[in-house]
């Protein structure tokens, strides 16, 4: 059984401080914060397991950031080996001088420890079976041993933080027990509508309400969809209002002050229809066995958001 550990990153700061900061960076998402803050202070090394676009890395960036630990990042893949997660001795120099640990290029597994760091991995269940071990090794002994080296130990705040989308199968590996059982699991889901609006808000600058609402709901409606397997983050949101902003700026096309759906303008329903086209097409990922196309999915969540959506909420 490990020893349990608290962090000495905050010694001279309270953590219900920092988790205040924390909370400047993020909107919504104080429950995860909460969870998140509290395993790694508790020296536990955590899984956050979520689609793409659910503030993952935003979350612990913001951690790290104000409690002032080195951020590692790797994507987990196949190229990622022990050796690139550990290091290597530079060839040129082993020729001239033999393996030394001078001339010793460290990985960022062996940065993060040196330096207290968290380690993060993205995607952890797309890297190989050996690099998994390798991380087992160095989140239950908090030391790596590098041949003609020695043994690199890991500073108190060294922390290994892994993410990984629970609905992507294709090219993943089943996660070993002996991993899993070491680290804490904290699942994320999407925000709600209210969190998400504000989160386009606050990425894109723009102030048009009626822009932002069309962009979240329509995004939204993309992961409600039986034919669906995955639909859009809100980072599809946030390209959608972009691209629509920038649309009907070239066209000429004003923005409606309206917290209606009745009655809008064709020329700027057209421009979110083009927008939707260049944000979401790609982002909208079909079930295998659904005859569809992305474009044809999305024309009808457009037409059900601005021409039925409306029409159904007429009195009668």
């Amino acid at each position: 059984m490990d020893e349990i550990t608290r962090t000495t990153a905050s010694a001279a700061t309270d953590v219900r401080a920092v988790r205040e900061r924390v909370a400047t960076h993020l909107v919504g998402r104080e429950r995860e914060t909460d969870l998140l803050l509290a395993a790694v202070a508790a020296g536990r090394d955590v899984l956050i397991e979520g689609p793409p676009g659910t503030s993952k890395s935003t979350l612990l960036r913001a951690i790290t950031g104000e409690w002032g630990i080195p951020l590692l990042f790797v994507e987990g893949n196949a190229d990622l080996t022990p050796t690139r997660l550990v290091g290597h001795h530079n060839p040129a120099r082993v020729l001239r001088e033999d393996y030394t640990a001078d001339n010793f290029v460290p990985g960022p597994l062996v940065e993060a420890m040196r330096s207290g760091g968290f380690l993060y991995v993205e995607e952890f269940n797309r890297a190989p079976e050996d690099t998994l071990n390798t991380l087992l090794t160095a989140m239950a002994e908090r030391s790596v041993t590098v041949p003609t080296m020695g043994t690199v130990r890991a500073a108190d705040t060294f922390r290994v933080v892994a993410s990984m989308n629970p609905y992507d199968a294709v090219g993943t590996t089943r996660m070993p027990t002996s991993v899993s059982d070491r680290m804490c699991r904290l699942a994320v889901g999407y925000q709600d509508a209210d969190a998400e609006r504000g989160i386009v808000g606050r990425r894109t600058g723009i102030e048009a309400r009626r822009l932002v609402t069309d962009a979240v709901a329509l995004t939204r409606a993309t992961r409600e969809r039986d034919d669906v397997r995955q639909g859009s983050s809100v980072r599809g949101a946030i390209d959608v209002a972009l691209v629509a902003s920038q649309l009907a700026a070239m066209r000429g096309v004003a923005v409606p002050d309206t917290d209606e759906l009745r009655g809008l303008p064709e020329e700027y329903t057209a421009v979110v229809w083009d927008a939707m086209l260049v944000a979401l097409s790609g982002r909208v990922h079909l079930d295998e066995i659904a005859e569809r196309t992305p474009e044809g999915v999305l024309r009808e969540i457009w037409e059900d958001h601005f021409l039925l959506q409306p029409a159904a909420a007429e009195p009668g």
